[in-house]
């Protein structure tokens, strides 16, 4: 069958590894004119992990990827007030855990596809037309293919999403944050293997010292409005990050600095894609969703690229296991991946105020939860809870 994936993140790449390793004959259209760089760094753990093990990817991984020494939050003046060792984490998942630039990851994953499985750069999906046996689709470069499936694996503004179901603003719940990540060279100081926030009321800014004496930065803060005109342009974004962040003290003023020379910026909102719930209702006919595009939780629930690859992993599987009838498999995805990802979305709300904390009260709290890690019994329980990925995946 041949399956057109939309979409050369996380998920997409994904499930063209599996779909190609069963047999089936995926291409992968991709807006951007090649592989995404920047951005910012993910926690990358459980049965996403130990899927990209089984593609063979670990190793390189380990390679690519930090192993995080401590999680550190200081004040106005940089002294710090809260921290805790991130061993934690490497322990209560038996060591199948690693940060690294997201980027980074994708393109790890794309590496095992692309000598196998053809790919579109710089180019979208403008129309699909759908009959008995078909998917038509137009590109907007004017190309015209005809596929079985058609995938969207497209993120959270997916354009799959929004030709195949409905507009974005009736799936998509905006959780009242902007997020921003950028990278620059050269920046002191650099605190190897140290996660470092300074947080205020309303709004959070990180640093990590990255290979290349290379540095990213990670804005979060709180706003009442899902778009803002000058969020349009790279201009208007750097404009609004020194609204916000312009009075700030730390290192704020050097890191803006440092921002008006960034010819790279991740800007978006933080929201969730909730689709109905309904048997089925994450098709039609012929065209499904994966990832963000179907189930985005958000960073806030920091677990975002390995639900994308447990996703495409269960797709995959489905479609192979059903011979390829794709009713049946895409309604058995949704049966077997929709109740476990509700489960993360509710969870990342639950984070929200970690970022930006609402109040003063709310961040001495936060601060003294972030000490208490520090504890070897309470960071076991608290951090086991989070980690666990509750998801029975058959044996494809």
């Amino acid at each position: 069958m041949r399956v057109l994936i939309s979409g050369a993140g996380i998920a997409g790449p994904t499930l063209a590894y599996w779909l190609a390793h069963y047999g089936f004959e995926p291409t992968i259209v991709e807006r951007a004119p090649e592989l995404r760089s920047g951005g910012y760094v993910v926690d990358f753990w459980g049965l996403g992990f130990e899927i990209t093990g089984r593609m063979g990817l670990i190793p390189e991984l380990r390679e690519k990827g930090y192993m995080v020494e401590e999680v550190r939050t200081v004040n106005s003046r940089g002294k710090r007030v809260a921290w805790f060792p991130a061993s934690s984490f490497t322990r209560v998942t038996k060591g199948q855990f690693v940060s690294i630039a997201r980027s980074d990851l994708s393109a790890s994953i794309f590496s095992k596809i692309e000598d196998k499985v053809e790919a579109l750069f710089g180019d979208s999906i403008s129309r699909i037309e759908q009959d008995a046996d078909t998917c038509h689709v137009t590109f907007e470069s004017g190309l015209r293919r005809d596929f079985d499936l058609v995938i969207g694996a497209d993120g959270l503004h997916s354009r799959v999403r929004e030709l195949a179901f409905s507009d974005e603003s009736q799936f998509e719940k905006y959780l009242g944050y902007k997020v921003a990540a950028f990278q620059a060279e050269g920046y002191r100081p650099r605190d190897e293997l140290t996660y470092v926030m300074f947080t205020e009321v309303g709004q959070q800014i990180a640093r990590f010292a990255m290979r290349n004496d290379r540095t990213m930065f990670l804005f979060t803060f709180a706003d009442s409005l899902p778009h803002r005109p000058e969020e349009d342009t790279l201009a208007g974004r750097k404009a609004l990050l020194h609204s916000r962040f312009g009075n700030s003290g730390w290192e704020c003023p050097q890191i803006l600095q440092a921002l008006d020379s960034a010819g790279d910026l991740y800007f978006d909102r933080v929201g969730q894609i909730h689709l109905p719930s309904d048997r089925g209702a994450w098709s039609r006919g012929r065209v499904t969703l994966i990832g963000d595009a179907a189930s985005c939780a958000s960073l806030l629930a920091g677990e975002g690229s390995g639900l994308a690859i447990i996703a495409a992993y269960i797709l995959a599987g489905e479609l192979h296991r059903t011979q390829g009838d794709y009713v049946k498999a895409f309604a058995n995805y949704q049966q077997l991946f929709a109740p476990f990802v509700r489960k993360k979305q509710k969870m990342a709300l639950r984070y929200a105020g970690t970022f930006a904390p609402k109040s003063r009260m709310s961040l001495f709290l936060r601060n003294q939860i972030v000490n208490l890690l520090r504890i070897r019994w309470f960071a076991d329980v608290a951090v086991s809870r989070d980690m666990r990925d509750d998801i029975a995946i058959p044996n494809y």
